[in-house]
């Protein structure tokens, strides 16, 4: 009879979740894992796989919950600009739970090059990414927010690609005043 689970594989996840995006996968060890996660080598396998699957649960996890928060900003702004410039002040919020930078662009920048899996994965939330922005350009164009000449295509990949660096600064050289004058410049585009 097998035994039991003693353990919650949501928690553990979670925790190889922050593990990798804290430290990156290369330099994260199964011994690592084993430590950070507070369960057994073999649960670990018998659980989630080996280190690769375990990566893309995590990156997966990571995915669904900056996507839940992400849509639930978007949502709830009352206009098209504050809903991007919440996006964006999204990426450079700081706090005890969350390291920094962005799970998704370190995946991008270690491994996508080398693992099609991974980059497939990378590509596809940058593409959502591109999407949601251009929605809220559309939104905003349809409400007489923003300029019906802004060509929201362009602009997406714009807001995307400024998004994308943004994520890049907020990991390597935090300065919150910095990156709070780099979203004004960005969103000064749609005045």
């Amino acid at each position: 009879m097998a035994r039991s689970k003693e353990f919650d594989e949501d928690a553990v996840l979670l925790k190889a979740m922050k593990l990798f995006w804290a430290q990156g996968y290369e330099k994260t060890s199964m011994q690592d894992l084993v430590e950070h996660m507070g369960i057994h080598r073999r649960s670990i396998y018998d659980t989630f796989g080996d280190k690769h699957a375990l990566y893309l649960l995590a990156l997966k996890r990571y995915s669904d919950t900056v996507w839940k928060s992400i849509e639930q900003r978007a949502n709830t702004s009352f206009t098209a600009k504050a809903a991007i410039r919440s996006l964006m002040e999204t990426t450079i919020a700081q706090d005890e739970e969350r390291p920094q930078g962005c799970l998704m662009v370190n995946t991008a920048v270690e491994l996508a090059l080398h693992d099609t899996e991974l980059e497939a994965y990378v590509s596809k939330s940058l593409e959502h990414t591109e999407e949601l922005i251009r929605d809220l350009l559309v939104r905003g164009q349809q409400a007489g927010e923003l300029s019906a000449a802004l060509d929201a295509e362009m602009l997406s990949a714009y807001f995307n690609n400024a998004l994308t660096g943004l994520r890049v600064i907020a990991k390597t050289q935090y300065n919150r005043e910095r990156l709070q004058q780099i979203i004004a410049t960005t969103m000064s585009i749609l005045d």
